[in-house]
């Protein structure tokens, strides 16, 4: 089975190292930021990182949205080398760290190494449970195309059947995203994109308007796709009505008709497709069992896709999203234990 699947399934994104806290509510608003909100750092934050890991508890986990989306496939699909993932780290012990912690997840990372520029950090400031990120990309926003298409790297976009790039993407390297869009458009493999935050949808919305033509399953959370509805002059906050739209938008490839699949914290995940919306109940959790809900969007992408390269029903790519969203919220970060236990 090894053989079919290596490679089948490549992540291009902005891989950061987490600094996860437990903060409180006046360490939020001194630095202005919102509970269950994703930003990037301006120079006001700055001084955060600094604070967090001398006045709080501090954890530090490989993140990065793509990164996580495709740990956790990996881990679901159990078969090693199935997966890699592109980005731009620096030349520091997070990147090493990283990168070890990236090959032992089974994960073939080809990571292009910036000489002078650190590796990208992730602020995760968890207040009652929910995570709000500011990210400061460093060297994660200095990827080029150049890199993508050293033959090394072009290797793995050929062998890749389903490729996933995270909105995050589009603030640093819409070049690669589209020669991606492209080349998925010309073999009709099946492209994956997020809405990933609502300033993606409201600052970089030309990149994003760009890239969507060649996407086949865009991902998002009730917040971003509403957020899209508004900056598109949609007028409709009703989130399957917003599913449907983003569904029908043109295509540039007739191979695959795209699908959105729109996640609600606990309510139901909506599947839009065919001008048509199911609604898939997600795994209830009582609060107390709640850590924090870093990686929990990420988590359901990275299972939904795990069952998608192995081409099962919508039904069970849903079922296994919400399986690894579950175990997720449980732990600190986008982690997992070492063993799946989802049948």
């Amino acid at each position: 089975m090894g053989a079919d699947y290596e490679g089948i399934l490549l992540g291009m994104g902005n891989p950061l190292l987490d600094i996860s806290a437990v903060v409180d509510q006046h360490f939020l608003s001194k630095y202005d930021v919102k509970v269950n909100n994703a930003i990037l750092a301006e120079d006001k934050h700055l001084p955060m990182y600094d604070e967090m890991s001398s006045k709080y508890k501090v954890e530090y986990i490989a993140g990065g949205a793509t990164q996580n989306s495709i740990r956790v496939a990996q881990w679901l699909l159990q078969i090693p080398g199935a997966t890699s993932f592109i980005g731009c780290i620096g030349k520091d012990k997070y990147g090493e760290e990283m990168k070890k912690n990236s090959k032992s997840a089974g994960v073939n990372v080809h990571y292009y190494k910036h000489e002078t520029e650190p590796t990208g950090t992730c602020a995760v400031c968890v207040v009652g449970g929910e995570r709000s990120l500011v990210a400061n990309l460093s060297a994660a926003n200095c990827y080029k195309p150049d890199h993508l298409k050293r033959p090394e790297n072009w290797a793995l976009v050929e062998k890749a059947k389903y490729i996933y790039i995270a909105g995050f993407f589009l603030t640093v390297s819409p070049e690669s995203i589209q020669l991606v869009g492209q080349h998925v458009a010309a073999t009709n493999k099946v492209f994956i994109m997020n809405l990933s935050a609502p300033f993606i949808c409201e600052f970089f919305k030309d990149a994003q308007d760009k890239a969507l033509p060649y996407v086949d399953y865009v991902f998002g959370n009730e917040t971003e796709a509403r957020t899209y509805s508004k900056v598109h002059g949609w007028e409709t906050d009703n989130v399957e009505e917003i599913a449907i739209k983003i569904s029908q938008l043109p295509k540039a490839s007739g191979a695959h008709k795209r699908i959105t699949v729109i996640t609600q914290g606990a309510d139901p995940v909506v599947v839009a497709q065919d001008g048509k919306v199911t609604k898939y109940p997600v795994v209830f959790l009582p609060k107390e069992k709640l850590d924090d809900t870093n990686g929990a969007g990420d988590a359901f992408v990275g299972g939904f896709l795990s069952q998608m390269v192995l081409e099962k029903p919508i039904a069970e790519c849903v079922r296994a999203g919400c399986y690894a969203s579950n175990v997720i919220i449980q732990r600190s970060g986008c982690t997992y234990p070492e063993k799946p236990d989802f049948n």
